[in-house]
């Protein structure tokens, strides 16, 4: 079986959202835009700056019982 075979669930590439970004938001022109290479649009678009590190469950936790649902809105029971 080739590789493209297992691939029948893939998502279509996300064209508008990537064509959105490089005019609208990077206000590049085309001849720029599809010029680039998929690194450097990955590296214009933020792709490669440090992720932070994501939130543990007890992190999650804690502020759950620090911040309660409801509570900050007034809708708690009773």
């Amino acid at each position: 079986m080739s590789a493209a075979a297992g691939r029948r669930d893939a998502e279509p590439f996300p064209w508008e959202a990537v064509m959105h970004a490089g005019f609208c938001l990077l206000r590049l022109s085309p001849d720029v835009f599809w010029r680039l290479t998929p690194v450097e649009f990955f590296a214009m678009t933020g792709g490669l700056r440090p992720r932070r590190p994501e939130m543990a469950r007890d992190g999650l936790e804690g502020l759950m019982e620090r911040f309660p649902d409801g509570v900050a809105y007034g809708l708690e029971e009773g």
